[in-house]
């Protein structure tokens, strides 16, 4: 459980919470394994959940688009829960991949008990958001 702990407060979206606040994550939470070349989440579909990378590697798509890797510490599924929309990117895992899976119908209550966590994660949108603007330019 401590190692957990240790696990989701070097998150930077989770790094200010209290240990009674990143256990109750992971009670609402359960760790996923991926097989490596497997599609995560799929664009256009409806979202399911919030994910954060434990351990391996994974891609993101749009179309035949690589836009990112991700590693341990990064997440995604969030813009979906948020605004309803269908998911804007495919994941697929490069390795065998864990995740910590948190249900969309208790992501949105995480974020209204723990406006810290909204706000680092608008925080990360914004980066995601500039970062777009700039390979526009």
């Amino acid at each position: 459980m401590e190692d957990d702990l240790e696990t989701l407060r070097s998150v930077p979206l989770f790094a200010d919470m209290r240990d009674k606040d990143l256990g109750r994550i992971l009670d609402i939470s359960k760790e996923v394994v991926h097989a490596a070349g497997m599609p995560i989440v799929e664009s256009d579909q409806s979202a399911v959940g919030f994910h954060l990378i434990l351990g391996g590697t994974a891609e993101a798509r749009v179309g035949d688009v690589v836009v990112g890797t991700l590693g341990p510490g990064a997440y995604f599924g969030e813009m979906s829960l948020l605004d309803g929309k269908p998911r804007s990117a495919t994941v697929v895992a490069l390795t065998d991949l864990r995740t910590l899976a948190i249900p969309s119908w208790t992501f949105n209550q995480l974020l209204d008990e723990h406006p810290t966590v909204m706000r680092a994660m608008l925080v990360e949108l914004c980066s995601r958001l500039r970062a777009v603007e700039a390979l526009r330019s």
